[in-house]
């Protein structure tokens, strides 16, 4: 605990982040809409929203950081951190759903009278093969996450070198799934606009490549502050929380490889009969 600390609550001096995060954010949105709306300035305003958010994002998680080496971070309040991680990735989960919620409800009942032609995968739309690219991608995914699980046990057990080997592999392993994926999307035969299954295949899909990209830099900062000297085996919410996110990531895409992927190829469709 910190000297001069006489509780094991989070509480600590007021901090500009929240509000210019929220102020960043609101110039971010409305600077996109009117640049959408094709006003003049209007990506000029949404880049300076995003700077903002960037530069609150790096400040506030500086800050944080500094709190849990000056002993901020009690027992009591990474037990809060914990509640606070498993809710949001409770609500990404929810997210995940609303996309697999809008592929079923169209694959599993193509309508006659839409485009799709009464079938699925829609007339007209050649499918990604599963069993090239997207299996590739699997297999580095259920790797990178055997790799992450050596650093926390490294780490558990004070073996230092073992956690950065094991987060070198993690965040290379990333990097290699972003190439491939954005590799896949440059050779679809078919784009978002105008079709069910393109729009409900690079949400999900799309979306979770977003959240690869953030958990690789998640872990890369992991991998900087492990160099830093950060972490220790009864203090380490950060790489912890790193880890869950990568996790989750994982879980995500098998679900995505299984259904969009497989079920939802022509592949799925022979199998099932549509």
């Amino acid at each position: 605990m910190a000297s001069g600390k006489t509780h094991d609550f989070h509480i600590l001096p007021p901090s500009p982040w929240p509000l210019m995060g929220a102020i960043s954010a609101m110039v971010m949105l409305g600077g996109f809409v009117a640049w959408w709306h094709e006003l003049s300035l209007g990506w000029l305003v949404s880049a300076v929203g995003l700077v903002g958010v960037l530069a609150t994002s790096f400040f506030w998680w500086a800050d944080v950081r500094t709190e849990a080496n000056s002993g901020d971070h009690t027992p009591i309040v990474q037990l809060h951190h914990r509640y606070g991680m498993i809710l949001f990735i409770a609500s990404e989960v929810m997210f995940f759903v609303a996309w697999f919620w809008a592929f079923f409800a169209a694959s599993l009942f193509p309508h006659p009278g839409e485009a799709v032609g009464g079938v699925w995968p829609p007339v007209g739309i050649e499918p990604l093969d599963p069993f090239v690219y997207p299996l590739l991608n699997t297999l580095i995914l259920l790797l990178s996450g055997t790799t992450v699980t050596w650093a926390h046990h490294s780490l558990i057990h004070g073996d230092r070198e073992g956690l950065k080997q094991g987060l070198w592999a993690t965040v290379i392993l990333g990097l290699l799934f972003s190439a491939l994926q954005a590799y896949e999307y440059s050779h679809a035969t078919f784009g978002m606009a105008g079709n069910i299954y393109g729009a409900t295949f690079y949400m999900a899909t799309g979306f979770h490549g977003f959240h690869v990209v953030i958990g690789t830099i998640f872990l890369a900062v992991c991998l900087w502050r492990t160099y830093q000297g950060d972490f220790t085996p009864k203090q380490h919410f950060g790489f912890e929380a790193a880890a869950w996110y990568w996790h989750f990531v994982d879980v995500v895409w098998l679900f995505l490889f299984l259904t969009i992927y497989i079920w939802g190829s022509n592949f799925g469709a022979a199998v099932v009969g549509h």
